[in-house]
């Protein structure tokens, strides 16, 4: 139940029983269940990568990566690759991070359990590859998100190759894999304004703040887009 609407009465016993709790102890219930409500998800250290990864995309990544627990159980690990891709600076508008190729690899994410794309289509247990590309300017993506930089996801035994660089069509149709729908299985990246690290919930999403490189990132790891 969200918080504000902690005191409707949804049954009358619960209702008779809150009465019967002290006004202190009460606001302190409260407090706390809105505080396990939305603060659920956590990041700490996820190791090295997984072995059921290419010795190519193996050796580009980063030894540390990160791991988002929900309520204590393993979410997903994500691990990045030691170095920013670099290639001419694209001149399409709204893209915040105009020098990584279309198609870079960018890193590799491994869902515990069920998991679930910006889109909120639901992604199998498994590792995935992370490639980058730029959401196509048309109404079917207006208001997903205010910038076009996104990650694509592709089932890891099918990408083996760390120095490929798919073209948008062809990324899109293997990412198709992962989601298991026409459409890709994406997550939203964009460079943020600010050189801030960690993981934090911002608005209704929870964010992982880094840096590629020398590059700061921000990669919404949970949460749905609206549009």
């Amino acid at each position: 139940m969200p918080c504000e609407e902690v005191y409707r009465d949804s049954a009358a016993s619960t209702m008779k029983l809150m009465s019967q709790i002290p006004h202190k102890q009460l606001s302190l219930a409260l407090l706390l269940s809105c505080a396990a409500a939305f603060g659920q998800y956590k990041a700490e250290p996820a190791g090295a990568p997984p072995s059921g990864l290419s010795p190519s995309i193996s050796a580009t990544l980063q030894q540390d990566g990160t791991k988002i627990t929900n309520n204590g159980s393993p979410y997903l690990e994500i691990w990045l690759v030691k170095t920013k891709p670099s290639g001419p600076p694209s001149t399409e508008s709204d893209v915040t991070l105009p020098s990584i190729p279309q198609g870079a690899l960018i890193g590799v994410l491994r869902f515990d359990g069920q998991g679930s794309d910006r889109r909120g289509q639901t992604i199998k247990p498994g590792i995935y590859t992370l490639r980058y590309s730029n959401m196509p300017v048309n109404g079917d993506h207006q208001g997903a998100a205010p910038q076009r930089d996104f990650l694509l996801m592709t089932p890891a035994a099918s990408d083996t190759d760390a120095k490929a660089t798919p073209a948008f069509d062809a990324l899109v149709k293997q990412s198709t894999q992962a989601s298991g729908t026409p459409h890709p299985a994406v997550i939203s990246i964009w460079k943020p304004e600010d050189n801030k690290t960690g993981f934090s919930q911002q608005g209704s999403d929870w964010v992982l703040q880094t840096k590629l490189g020398d590059t700061p990132i921000a990669i919404i790891l949970v949460g749905t887009a609206s549009a």
